[in-house]
């Protein structure tokens, strides 16, 4: 699978990815983008750990375990978020992080 491509450009992409998240988690106000972030942020870190797995010990598959227990915690994560997502906008018509400031009163 990944026989001809060095490690330095895996790593380009994934950074790229984690960066891109970190860009989008910052400068976004809407949670449903909020929220692709945080799982570009979560897939970025999966590809750094099947390749370094995959470069450091390549007879074991703990990066690979490790990767499927991040895929199933961001699984819970999304559909916790989009329940709350879901609550928030049926009470303030806005998925905006702005008007969720409104909810505690």
């Amino acid at each position: 699978m990944l026989q001809g491509i060095p490690i330095t450009h895996v790593l380009i992409v994934s950074s790229f990815m984690f960066f891109a998240g970190v860009c989008g988690f910052i400068i976004r106000r809407n949670m449903i983008t909020i929220l692709m972030s945080i799982e570009l942020i979560l897939n970025a870190v999966n590809i750094n750990l099947v390749v370094f797995n995959k470069y450091l010990f390549p007879d074991q598959l703990q990066g690979h375990f490790f990767a499927l227990f991040v895929v199933g915690i961001a699984a819970a994560e999304a559909s916790v978020a989009i329940a709350l997502i879901i609550n928030i906008y049926r009470r303030l018509n806005s998925i905006s992080v702005d008007k969720v400031n409104e909810m505690k009163y």
